[in-house]
């Protein structure tokens, strides 16, 4: 067994979260994932007909080119170069950085009483409408989304890259990426991207459920957190971000849930925790604890990368 095969990728990994701590998500037309959402929605003009049977079109040609450009980028012969991709793949998929500086933004908007600032900046995070949200609402969407977020856009990539590496990392960002553009509710897309919104629920099912236990052992009260994971996790209409939102509220002693508007759709949703409605001082607390659950997922994946590479090179 020669000692090369056993860090390149776990090396990569840990590069890629320190390029995503320092270079962060570029707002920039050039990133890989604005490329990629040009490409697919060019794609989708193409193939678009009111049928499922378009929608798996689409989502298999676009993840299936995203999952073999990964293919081709892993197999680079020198392991320098392996390590440089996977690094590169890895911090074009993460956005963990961008997520904690959204959620201060909001933080301080608030803080300051600038209502206005805060409903500009929340379709950043999710896609309920803001225009009427007071102070205590536009926290309450900040905690939930901060929640969610922390699998969608690193516990969950960083998953996947530890096991299915750089394949794995690009096929998930793919598959996320179409999930937020084709598979909401809606008119058009209700049947179109049905696959979509399918398949990003079998890629985070096991994600969002590790973001809950990393949640418990990271939060500033892991008793609760585990409690609120048990009893309230499977209460959200997603098979998945109740797992992280319930964790989430155990966590910080809060009750996330409730009515949410989606321009001309309206969700009530159940509520999870005990404890009052996130007031604004607990949206830097969300934040501390998503780059602590970030922390605790890059070190995990770092480890069972290592450990995968040992055992198949053997």
């Amino acid at each position: 067994m020669s000692f090369m095969p056993i860090w390149y990728d776990p090396l990569g990994l840990a590069l890629g979260v320190a390029l995503d701590r320092v270079l962060a998500d570029p707002q920039s037309p050039a990133h890989p994932v604005a490329v990629f959402g040009r490409a697919a929605a060019r794609l989708e003009r193409v193939l678009y007909r009111d049928e499922r049977a378009r929608g798996v079109v689409h989502v298999v040609l676009c993840v299936g080119g995203a999952t073999a450009l990964g293919v081709l980028g892993q197999r680079a012969a020198n392991p320098v170069a392996r390590t440089v991709v996977t690094a590169v793949a890895t911090w074009a998929v993460l956005g963990g950085t961008t997520l904690a500086r959204e959620g201060a933004y909001l933080a301080d908007a608030l803080e300051h009483d600038d209502l206005e600032r805060a409903r500009a900046r929340l379709p950043h995070l999710c896609g309920r409408d803001p225009s009427h949200l007071e102070a205590p609402e536009l926290a309450r969407a900040t905690v939930e989304s901060l929640a969610e977020n922390t699998s969608d856009a690193v516990v969950a990539p960083l998953f996947w890259g530890a096991v299915a590496g750089v394949p794995g990392l690009l096929a998930y960002r793919a598959i996320n990426t179409l999930d937020a553009m084709i598979g909401h509710h809606s008119p058009r897309y209700e049947n179109f991207g049905w696959a979509a919104a399918k398949l990003d629920d079998v890629a985070n099912y096991v994600p969002a459920r590790l973001t809950g236990v990393l949640t418990v052992l990271t939060g500033p009260d892991p008793r609760q957190a585990l409690a609120m994971l048990r009893r309230d996790g499977h209460r959200h209409p997603s098979p998945n971000a109740g797992r992280c939102e319930a964790a989430f509220a155990g966590a910080l002693g809060v009750t996330l849930g409730g009515k949410n508007v989606y321009g001309e759709r309206t969700e009530n949703r159940p509520t999870m925790g005990e404890g009052p409605k996130p007031a604004v001082k607990d949206i830097r607390r969300a934040v501390r604890l998503t780059r602590a659950v970030g922390l605790a997922a890059a070190g995990t994946a770092v480890i069972t990368a290592w450990a995968l590479h040992r055992a198949f090179t053997r």
